[in-house]
């Protein structure tokens, strides 16, 4: 997945705040880790399936983890769970739409597809009225109202032909993929209330997602070339340092002085594309753009605690 279908960390119960700046800081370096990771992945555009992309993101993505848990004294006791099925839920959708989401960062810009994965903060707040029975007050209604009227104006030029197939596939995906991340989250949350830790949820994540990546092992994987290699490593690593230091972040500052700059991830995302891939943000990026990013925003810091 992008970064958005990986957000586990958001659900850490942290001590008070230390060091505030200092989390602002890890949250930034988490962001552009995330944009690296997409970077990564849209290098390697066609040349391997995206099944063993998913394989080495995640199996990669272990060492940092484990090493991590390890050094929290969460290794191998934060491990243990009393919620295997509840796992299970969790972790399929998240394995799905890191398949989707790579497919999309093939199929759209950089950017694009960065701010599409910012969607499932504006249907998280619509699954936790309707699942979990949260409060949909006036701040998480305006912002599903400003998310969705992003969707339709970066959806509508797609969906009329005015854009390539490709770019009609790549929407659909992303929205796809925010979904599932939306569930995803929903599911993590319900795990987080029934006593399940952080650790261990992110643990047996990058485990079943390895494992649904080397499933496709039979459907024709390839043998990468060093270039390849590299950038297949790099998008495990990256994702793992991301998740690490975004879960390191809410030890040292509020989530509400982190939030605003989780976006940031998006003004990475239109830098390296235009950087490595001459990608220009579209006019209905634009338009849409800030739509979306607003209402996550406000979907988010709405949230009943």
């Amino acid at each position: 997945m992008t970064h958005a279908a990986s957000k586990a960390p958001s659900t850490v119960v942290a001590p008070p705040a230390t060091n505030e700046t200092f989390g602002i800081t890890l949250r930034i370096l988490s962001t552009i880790a995330f944009a690296l990771m997409g970077l990564c992945v849209k290098a390697l555009g066609d040349t391997v399936p995206l099944g063993q992309i998913v394989f080495f993101r995640s199996a990669v993505a272990l060492l940092p983890l484990v090493l991590f848990l390890w050094w929290s004294g969460g290794w191998p006791r934060g491990l243990l769970t009393t919620r295997p099925f509840g796992h299970v839920a969790r972790c399929l959708m998240g394995a799905l739409a890191m398949f989707t989401s790579f497919a999309t960062i093939r199929l759209l810009p950089l950017a694009e597809a960065t701010m599409l994965s910012y969607l499932s903060p504006v249907l998280l707040a619509l699954l936790g009225w309707v699942v979990l029975k949260e409060r949909l007050n006036t701040r998480r209604i305006g912002g599903v109202v400003l998310g969705l009227a992003g969707v339709a104006a970066f959806c509508l030029p797609a969906f009329a032909g005015v854009l390539p197939d490709a770019g009609g596939l790549g929407v659909t995906l992303g929205l796809v993929t925010a979904m599932l991340t939306a569930g995803a989250l929903i599911q993590v949350r319900r795990l987080t209330l029934l006593g399940e830790s952080a650790g261990a949820i992110a643990f047996w994540f990058a485990v079943v997602s390895a494992i649904c990546g080397l499933a496709t092992l039979p459907w024709g994987w390839v043998w990468p070339g060093a270039a390849s290699l590299a950038l297949l490593i790099g998008t495990g690593l990256a994702g793992g340092l991301a998740h690490i230091l975004m879960t390191l972040s809410f030890r040292h500052a509020e989530a509400s002085a982190l939030a605003p700059f989780e976006y940031m991830s998006v003004l990475w995302a239109v830098a390296l594309g235009f950087a490595f891939f001459a990608e220009v943000p579209s006019l209905a990026f634009l338009l849409a753009g800030p739509l979306i990013l607003v209402g996550a925003f406000v979907a988010r810091s709405g949230r009943q605690r």
